[in-house]
């Protein structure tokens, strides 16, 4: 049985200074999605259109900001509506935690339909280019949760348990990593590889809905529900309920798309 090592919040301090895990774990996210998006930015569909590291930039911004406010809106209506309906002005305070994927999902997909529509091109166009930049970002945000000690799994005597002080002394899951290794690592080195060669438009946004969706799923049994929500119908999690749609949309886009002709090189 292991025991969580209880990082200091802080990664750095210097005075009255901090620099925290979580946010340096964003930091990294945004590096990494520059640094590979050079890489995807290469491909011949966007050099012909003419496409630089400042629409790169421009759709990192754009989709920073979906994530803040998708996830976080997401975060009220899909887990605590009755309380934020009550209470509106506490949707604003971020800083007392609360984010939601699903929603930040839906936030970033509406940053990149406002970028298709700026540049005048199909909104799976440029989904295909941001899609494999996203599971290692998925990574570092993981990484941060597991420092952090939250969203710790469910009880279990396997041998890899490990005890969070600061929840109780049950040995748990500690589902942050399964998720850091699923959803992170190992969808973001299948999906470059997939995205690699030539694709379908939308193909390649398919194969990150589905493999997050199935990767999320599987997780979820690990992972300890919201104690506000428990188990939901069928004893599922929200989060599962919600990556069910994920599954649904990444196999039509990946099978149904199939009497498409035009090919890209993602």
């Amino acid at each position: 049985m292991l025991i969580h090592p209880q990082f200091d919040p802080a990664a750095l301090r210097i005075g009255s200074f901090a620099i925290h895990w979580y946010g340096l774990m964003y930091l990294l996210a945004f590096m990494q999605f520059l640094l590979l998006g050079r890489l995807r930015i290469r491909a011949s569909q966007y050099q012909v259109l003419g496409w630089t590291y400042k629409d790169l930039e421009d759709l990192l911004f754009a989709g920073v900001l979906g994530v803040v406010l998708g996830g976080r809106l997401g975060y009220t209506l899909f887990y605590m509506p009755g309380y934020y309906f009550e209470n509106p002005l506490s949707i604003l305070k971020i800083w007392e935690g609360g984010m939601s994927f699903h929603g930040g999902l839906l936030g970033v997909l509406a940053a990149l339909l406002w970028f298709a529509r700026r540049r005048k091109v199909p909104f799976f166009f440029v989904s295909d280019l941001v899609a494999p930049l996203v599971p290692f970002g998925l990574a570092f945000g993981r990484l941060g949760n597991f420092i952090n000690g939250e969203l710790w799994g469910r009880p279990t005597d396997l041998p890899w348990a490990m005890v969070f002080p600061m929840v109780d002394s049950v040995a748990r899951h500690p589902s942050q990593l399964y998720q850091l290794f699923g959803e992170g690592l190992c969808l973001g080195v299948l999906l470059w590889m997939y995205s690699s060669k030539p694709r379908r438009v939308g193909q390649v946004s398919g194969f990150f809905l589905l493999g997050y969706g199935v990767c999320r799923f599987l997780a979820e049994f690990a992972r300890e529900p919201d104690a506000f929500l428990g188990l939901l119908g069928f004893g599922l999690s929200m989060g599962q309920w919600l990556s069910l749609p994920m599954i649904v949309l990444g196999v039509y886009l990946i099978a149904g798309n199939s009497t498409k002709k035009a090919l890209i090189r993602s």
